[in-house]
Order: structure tokens, then C-alpha cells, then sequence
């Protein structure tokens, strides 16, 4: 029996239109060359809609569908599980993001992703995300099913009217019960590039933190964004002296977050940043809704997080500090 294969479905735009075949894929995939596509061509992995193999000579035309199986470019197997459904209507949908799926897929790898399964569960409808989740932070996310919708809540962000909450576990004990960060925060000094900081030269960030409880060191928050910077929970309370459990960027060295790069999230990473993920879920999200009501939508909080809170003896954190 031979087993499955994978395909990933690439449109071809406007822009490449008329354009042979291996060109338009290099030209999209700038990381593998052309005669690299040209031989996984020969081997039959691009196709057609109807599945037909291609020549590298044919000339896509705006519109098509095309079926890659290219490794690396195609899933190397089935997709996970579409993430629970919290809110649909005809236009808006909110959906419950778990840790480690990426909101949008980055680069040329393939990678699944909250959007691109969401097409898959809507493949008629023109969906998309409102706006993003780290791919290590859980809970909710907003997509909209018509461009109309996505401009609208694209804009009532941009305006600010987005309204979100999350809960974290953090790092130390908490001596107030809430406090409002507002430290700037802009790009850090140092060797991650994607890191970020409080300093004074940085963009208006502001976040409301209450504490929810205290225990064996660790503390159980809720945070209210007023501000969208760049990773401003986990720049704002590591500034403030108690890091998000499990953050493998910030309060701890810069060794640990080069390490994943290089190793991914292995024992020693895990060990160091005390959980194996960040501590962080998308609890509610209130927004204007395109069709003129306000909706507000709740994400339980993540499994993960429920058992790392009612028992922190599982983690390797140490609680002494």
C-alpha cells in the first residue's frame, strides 16, 4: 500500500500571470532555486487542480491552483485537529488557539497554522485574521470571513477598540495586588534580534496587571492590554522582576532562546525556562462587530496552564527564589 501524500495548495496571482512554472516558484519560495524546483517538477510533485503533473516549461495563468508536493514546501503529514470554535456568525469567527500553532505561517517551510486551517474549514469563504497570537501563547484569536470584516476590525484596532485580557503565570511572588506598567518599550541591545525592551526612546506601552493568587513562588495574573507593543506582557513584567513561567527569551540569559533556535525546546531549554511553553493565554476578547453590536468572548484557560498552577511540583521552576 502507498502511503498518503500531503499536498499544500498554492494560487498563482496576478503578478504571475504568463510566467513559467519554475520560475513562478522561485520566485516565490526565494530560499531554493529554480533548477531545485525544476527537479522535484521532473519527479511529478507540482500538479495541477485535478492533480496532473506539470512541466517546468508551462505557463501558470492568475487563478490557477496548483498542488505541491515538494518536501519541506508540502505538510510532511495530516493536518492537527481545526482548534475549538468559541464564536461563529457569518462574518466573525473566534476560534481557541493551543500553544505551539502558529497564527499565520512564517517563511517557506510549511506550517500549519490557525489561518490555514481555517481556510480549509471555510474554503469558500474569503477568511482571515484580525490580528495575531505568538505561537507559544494559547486562547483567542479573531478571524473574519469577508474582506469588508477584516478592514472594519482592522481598524477598530488600530483605533484601540479591541478589548483583551489575559492570564499568565509568573515567575516570583507578586507583592501588590495591581499595578499599571508603563515603561516604553522599543528593540533591545543584544544578540536576538526580535527581542524587545523597556527603555526610555521606546514606543507608549501600557498594561493593567491585577493578581489573581500566590503560590510556591510563582504568581497567577490577569493582564489587560491598553497598548499593542511588540511581546509587552513578557517585556513588561520581566522589567518588572517576574518573568512569565516557561519564556525562553525574557528574564532568562540570551543562551537559552539561541539554544531553541538551534535545538528547539529540548530539556535543557525547558529546565531553564521553567515550563515548556510561555505561561500566557488570551483569556476574553471584546470587540466591535462589523454588523454595529459589541461581542465579548471567553477562552477557557489552557489545560497546560490549570495543571502547572494546581501543581507546580510537575514543573522544573525552581521555587526556592
Amino acid at each position: 500500500m502507498m502511503p498518503e501524500r500531503y499536498h499544500r495548495e498554492l494560487p498563482v496571482p496576478e503578478a504571475a500571470d504568463g510566467m513559467r512554472l519554475d520560475q513562478f516558484l522561485a520566485r516565490r519560495f526565494r530560499d531554493r532555486s529554480r533548477s531545485w524546483f525544476a527537479r522535484g517538477i521532473r519527479e511529478k510533485l507540482v500538479c495541477d487542480g485535478q492533480d496532473r503533473p506539470l512541466r517546468a516549461s508551462v505557463r501558470v495563468r492568475a487563478g490557477d491552483i496548483l498542488k505541491i508536493y515538494l518536501p519541506g514546501i508540502a505538510p510532511d503529514g495530516p493536518p492537527p485537529p481545526h482548534p475549538p470554535v468559541l464564536h461563529t456568525d457569518p462574518r466573525v469567527v473566534v476560534v481557541d488557539k493551543p500553544a505551539g500553532l502558529l497564527a499565520h505561517p512564517t517563511g517557506t517551510r510549511f506550517a500549519w497554522s490557525v489561518v490555514g486551517l481555517a481556510r480549509d474549514k471555510w474554503p469558500t469563504e474569503h477568511v482571515d485574521l484580525a490580528h495575531r497570537l505568538d505561537r507559544d501563547t494559547s486562547g483567542a484569536i479573531l478571524l473574519t470571513r469577508d474582506p469588508d470584516a477584516n478592514r472594519f476590525l482592522k481598524a477598530a484596532i488600530k483605533a484601540g477598540q479591541l478589548h483583551k485580557e489575559y492570564e499568565a503565570i509568573c515567575k516570583g511572588t507578586i507583592p501588590w495586588s495591581r499595578c499599571d506598567l508603563t515603561g516604553p518599550i522599543g528593540p533591545a541591545d543584544g544578540p536576538i534580534r526580535i527581542q524587545m525592551a523597556v527603555r526610555s526612546d521606546g514606543l507608549p506601552a501600557h498594561t493593567e496587571v491585577h493578581v489573581l493568587d500566590r503560590r510556591d513562588g510563582l504568581t497567577h495574573v490577569r493582564c489587560i492590554l491598553h497598548t499593542g507593543r511588540t511581546h509587552q506582557i513578557r517585556v513588561h513584567l520581566a522589567h518588572a522582576g517576574f518573568p512569565l513561567l516557561g519564556d525562553r527569551m525574557y528574564g532568562v540569559p540570551p543562551e537559552v532562546f539561541l539554544r531553541t533556535l538551534d535545538h528547539g525546546p529540548d530539556a535543557v531549554v525547558v529546565e531553564a525556562a521553567g515550563a515548556p511553553r510561555q505561561a500566557l493565554h488570551a483569556r476574553r476578547v471584546t470587540f466591535p462587530h462589523p454588523d454595529g453590536h459589541d461581542v465579548s468572548i471567553e477562552a477557557p484557560l489552557a489545560a497546560d496552564m490549570r495543571r502547572w498552577w494546581a501543581a507546580p511540583s510537575c514543573l522544573p521552576h525552581d521555587t526556592s527564589t
